[in-house]
């Protein structure tokens, strides 16, 4: 029987930790996230953020833009918090409006390297890659998190990360390499993706593809991370895992809701206290 890689508690071990930092410092770090346009999803994620922020003593700034807004607008709203001492981590809210003439890599070079808590600035994806990394990409680093409180070491493992994304995919995929293991990338143009799969030591899902990884793509006692997030009818998720035909051929396994998703935002915390503590010349 498989056991189950918690995201809620893990999630809140990491909280408490930056909480009890926080509480220590003479002024608290401040994240400024930007949402730009009335997406209810993306507000969702806002309001989470925002709720994470108030728990671990973060303080939280909210910057709304029309959706219309335009380019320059929110490039001149980033610059002012760029130079806005008091602000420590920046974030604008993804994916921007469809159908007005957003870039949005020209708003994550923008957005300067050392609040850029969730690490998409050219700068610190190099630092990722040579292994010096000062933040950790969230989900990613949120993996690792979770890996680290189950007692799994990858030195030596055959990580198989499905997907290659700036976001997920490759950063994981370096992650995973700079803590030795033996790591392939699997993506759409892949040749016989379940032979690759059952392989794994390790298996990353990061498709967004509903139920991708079956059964027979995953060796008996693999552990399976799930980090994809797939809306069905009404407010219900699920992975790109199914979970129930999967879980039982592993020995650790994510489980959508509840897995990969809280521990976005909780290194998210921790990349804000991190980011403070660098520009306050703490770290």
């Amino acid at each position: 029987m498989s056991q189950i890689l918690d995201g809620k508690l893990v999630s809140a071990k990491v909280l408490d930790s930056v909480a009890v930092e926080i509480a220590s410092m003479p002024q608290p770090p401040t994240l400024a996230v930007i949402l730009v346009g009335d997406d209810p999803a993306s507000q969702v994620y806002v309001g989470n953020k925002k709720k994470a922020c108030e728990r671990v003593g973060i303080v939280s700034q909210e910057h709304f833009l029309a959706a219309g807004a335009g380019q320059a607008a929110l490039l001149s709203l980033v610059e002012e918090l760029n130079r806005d001492l008091n602000v420590h981590g920046i974030l604008c809210q993804m994916p921007l409006p469809s159908g007005y003439d957003y870039d949005e890599q020209a708003l994550c070079r923008a957005i300067s390297p050392a609040k850029d808590v969730d690490v998409f600035h050219p700068e610190n994806v190099g630092k990722l890659m040579l292994g010096e990394p000062e933040l950790l990409p969230c989900t990613p680093g949120g993996v690792l998190e979770l890996l680290d409180d189950a007692g799994i070491d990858l030195a030596g493992k055959h990580v198989v990360v499905i997907g290659r994304s700036n976001i997920v995919g490759k950063p994981m995929a370096m992650l995973a390499l700079q803590r030795n293991a033996t790591v392939t990338i699997c993506h759409s143009r892949t040749k016989n993706l379940p032979e690759i799969t059952r392989q794994a030591d390790v298996l990353v899902a990061a498709v967004g593809r509903l139920h991708f990884v079956t059964a027979d793509m995953v060796k008996d006692g693999a552990v399976v991370v799930d980090v994809g997030i797939n809306r069905l009818e009404g407010r219900k998720v699920r992975g790109d895992v199914d979970f129930d035909a999967v879980a039982p051929k592993c020995s650790w396994i994510t489980p959508v809701p509840g897995g990969v998703g809280p521990m976005t935002i909780s290194i998210l915390m921790k990349n804000t206290l991190q980011a403070a503590k660098l520009q306050r010349g703490e770290a």
